[in-house]
């Protein structure tokens, strides 16, 4: 759990999820998950609005960024106080070839992170919190591409 509000949220979040990926023997999506934690909880730090009166004293919005590896799946899910939903990418939104035909007032400027996740993980959804705010959550399909098996606890899963 982090502070959203703090100046070096996103790249703690990075550090916390490539050192868990490393002690778990996933260093090979090392790259891939820490640019989508970056985008996760970037968005989260932009867009922050908790729905309480942000002059509550003492009130600092949070973000919290979890991991949980299964045999076959590495789930990474960033949650926050906000109730808005995100804005999910539709379709396969602006190709590198498209885009240089394109002037750079017709592209888009919000949702090139999610689509960023979207491309790198192999899933991407949200679900609301019954307690206010909603969680962002992206798979990765761990028997694609290189690298042995991951490691397990007692019952195939871990969480960090």
């Amino acid at each position: 759990m982090l502070f959203a509000d703090a100046e070096d949220t996103p790249q703690a979040a990075r550090r916390m999820a490539v050192g868990t990926l490393m002690n778990w023997d996933l260093g090979r999506l090392a790259e891939d998950v820490e640019l989508c934690v970056s985008e996760l909880v970037s968005n989260v730090v932009l867009h922050v609005t908790t729905g309480r009166d942000p002059m509550e004293p003492g009130h600092r919005p949070v973000v919290t960024l979890t991991l949980r590896s299964w045999p076959r799946w590495l789930f990474v899910e960033v949650a926050d106080e906000d109730t808005d939903p995100p804005t999910l990418p539709l379709g396969d939104g602006f190709g590198p070839d498209l885009a240089e035909d394109l002037p750079e007032a017709l592209l888009p400027d919000h949702g090139r992170g999610l689509h960023i996740v979207r491309t790198l993980a192999d899933g991407l959804w949200w679900a609301p919190d019954d307690g206010g705010g909603k969680s962002v959550l992206c798979r990765f399909d761990l028997d694609r591409g290189s690298g042995g098996a991951p490691s397990t606890t007692a019952g195939g899963r871990r969480s960090a």
